[in-house]
């Protein structure tokens, strides 16, 4: 039997203050302060069509962990939190969550187990939860060790699932399909870019948080991870900021990223042998194609826009999560797959070090 058949949960709660339920574009007010809005309620406001309410724990609720669990509630989940922080708590029950807990030891039986906590607890977290024998869905990176990420995958037993929203962007599965298809010819190379002012994450570098993003739309686009042939780091004194990596070689793939650039930007550029297709941004609703024009591209270029739906990847990705819990298929990225994410950085990293060590007197 599978595990969410063991659950059938339905609940209602009464509040004495007004809430908020975003939605990532919008805001719905609820306006009468009697009543929180239930998981339905949440599900019309994202779209999300109505499915049996399971039960789901979520360990870890602060700045993400929070939009997890409000997408779990629109997907008709119920939802128990553990979190060490009591405001987190106090916040996940605010939010909707049906009870929350200090400890993830402290979880009641679940049919599957979100883990969003910091990336340096990740390992220690999923390890723990693998004794539930229930489905995991952890927040990449998986580890920032890749031998503890390879000991994940044996004692998993496909059993761990990492949570790789940019493979659910309806931007990045279209060019998946381009590539395949190959509607702009074959592939070239792929080339990404995610840089911003400022780190959020603390635990870990921000290489560790910005860059799995960009391997998963390789292995997303690409079919696989390419190897890595060549990197260069940023340093503030001993702290690395940011990295320009390069992997493979038809194709090839060229990935940046920085905690020290002036703007905030995020970019994917499929380049193949008859136009390439950009994502500008991670919020268009669009895929800019250039195509060259005239006799070996001496024209003017030709410029289409492709459309692409604006559905929110994190949304997306727990679905597919909430419905493989049902007896459905797996998610997209695998412990193996994550696994190898996590190497591949590794070894970018250290030809990044390698080549600052070669570099000093």
């Amino acid at each position: 039997m599978r595990p969410a058949d063991l659950f059938v949960a339905a609940h209602t709660r009464k509040v004495t203050s007004c809430i908020r339920v975003l939605t990532g574009t919008a805001t719905m007010e609820i306006l009468d302060k009697q009543i929180k809005p239930t998981p339905a309620e949440s599900a019309r406001v994202l779209g999300v069509t109505s499915i049996n309410t399971i039960p789901v724990g979520l360990v870890g609720c602060g700045r993400w962990g929070r939009l997890i669990l409000r997408d779990l509630l629109a997907l008709g989940c119920e939802v128990t939190v553990a979190s060490r922080s009591e405001v987190n708590r106090q916040i996940a029950l605010d939010q909707g969550a049906a009870s929350a807990v200090d400890s993830a030891a402290g979880l009641p039986a679940v049919a599957g187990i979100v883990v969003a906590t910091p990336t340096s607890t990740h390992a220690d977290v999923v390890e723990e939860m693998l004794a539930r024998d229930v489905p995991i869905f952890c927040e990449k990176p998986l580890t920032d060790d890749p031998a503890r990420a390879w000991q994940l995958v044996d004692k998993g037993r496909n059993r761990v699932f990492v949570m790789d929203k940019w493979r659910y962007h309806p931007a990045v599965e279209r060019l998946a399909e381009i590539a395949r298809r190959q509607e702009l010819g074959p592939i070239v190379g792929l080339r990404t870019t995610r840089v911003q002012p400022g780190r959020i994450h603390h635990d870990v570098d921000p290489v560790w948080i910005l860059a799995p993003h960009d391997l998963s739309i390789g292995l997303e686009i690409l079919g696989y991870v390419p190897q890595p042939r060549a990197a260069v780091a940023e340093y503030c004194g001993d702290a690395v900021m940011g990295l320009v990596g390069m992997l493979g070689d038809d194709p090839w793939m060229v990935l940046e990223v920085s905690a020290s650039h002036a703007e905030y930007r995020r970019e994917v550029r499929l380049v193949c042998r008859e136009g390439t297709a950009l994502l500008s941004d991670s919020h268009s609703g669009c895929l800019q194609i250039v195509r060259p024009g005239g006799p070996s591209g001496r024209g003017e270029p030709i410029e289409e826009q492709w459309p692409v739906s604006d559905e929110m990847p994190l949304l997306r990705e727990l679905r597919a999560f909430v419905e493989h819990v049902k007896g459905g298929p797996p998610p997209r990225t695998s412990a193996t797959d994550a696994a190898t994410i996590v190497t591949t950085l590794a070894q970018l990293r250290e030809l990044a070090s390698a080549g600052r060590r070669g570099q000093q007197p």
